[in-house]
């Protein structure tokens, strides 16, 4: 059920929460049928969700200095390389698999 004390990161941070016993109940039954240990349960979900959250962020700020920076990398050209070349004149994959 739980990792060897050699494959598992140093858990040094504490993370405290406070639950219902229905949620606690519905926790430790899911850890439980996942075959993990509440702690490897809780992290797991959380710390996957707060990826996603992180990842789907639509907005960012951005000082006066910062969004030239963004900018300006946005609207170089890239240099044309062969392999640039051969793979815009590739067929669009997506418009092949809509006809």
């Amino acid at each position: 059920m739980a990792a060897s004390a050699g494959t598992r990161a140093a858990r040094e941070a504490r993370i405290n929460v406070r639950a219902s016993a229905r949620q606690e109940q519905i926790i430790k039954a899911a850890a439980a049928a996942s075959d993990k240990t509440v702690t490897d349960f809780v992290l797991g979900t959380v710390v996957a969700h707060a990826e996603r959250v992180l990842a789907d962020r639509r907005f960012f700020f951005a000082d006066d200095e910062q969004w030239a920076a963004v900018d300006l990398l946005l609207t170089e050209l890239v240099p044309s390389t062969p392999k640039l070349a051969a793979l815009l004149s590739t067929p669009d994959f997506f418009a092949a698999k809509s006809q």
